[in-house]
């Protein structure tokens, strides 16, 4: 009896792990964002983040750290705070929210993350700032590239991680089957 049920364990493991990679696969293409951002020491950045609009009404913020379990939160919507250098904007219609950094200072260079509050799990993408040491007032806005998932592409993936799963899990059954054929075929 207790070889059944570590076989069986060996069986459900993977299922488990393939919903988990491709739930956290879905969950990093609903919400986007340039990966680096460059500004000049003085100047100010613009970043947009650009998520699927079934979070239209979701707090977003934006957060400091390195490691995203342990950022600390710089600004946050609803209604589009700021801070003495900081702001962030809700455009919910088109479904970016922005944040500007002003006189920014070459210890702001960081790991900030764009983030999605949600039940569960949060969604978040980070985004590298770099503060070059130039002396100029620039401003540089940066937007999510053409290669950050569209609508379609959302819910194409979407479709496929079910297909997969399902899959996946037939692959499993059929599996399970013949070890079981085969163990009674022993008896």
């Amino acid at each position: 009896m207790m070889t059944s049920g570590i076989l069986l364990g060996f069986f459900y493991a993977p299922v488990l792990c393939l919903f988990w990679l491709t739930k956290h696969a879905v969950d990093s293409a609903l919400l986007s964002a340039p990966g680096s951002v460059t500004a000049a020491c003085g100047g100010s950045v613009t970043v947009s983040c650009q998520y699927d609009q079934q979070f239209r009404e979701s707090t977003k913020y934006w957060c400091r750290g390195k490691i995203y379990e342990l950022c600390a939160i710089v600004v946050k919507t609803p209604k589009n705070r700021q801070n003495n250098r900081s702001s962030i904007r809700d455009d919910k219609e088109a479904g970016i929210f922005t944040v500007t950094m002003t006189s920014l200072r070459k210890s702001d260079q960081d790991s900030y993350w764009c983030v999605i509050a949600r039940d569960g799990k949060n969604v978040y993408t980070r985004v590298k700032l770099r503060v070059s040491p130039a002396v100029t007032t620039t401003t540089t806005t940066t937007t999510p590239t053409s290669s950050s998932p569209t609508q379609d592409e959302i819910h194409w993936w979407a479709a496929l991680r079910w297909i997969l799963f399902i899959s996946m899990l037939c692959c499993l059954v059929a599996t399970h089957i013949v070890a079981w054929r085969m163990k009674t075929a022993k008896k």
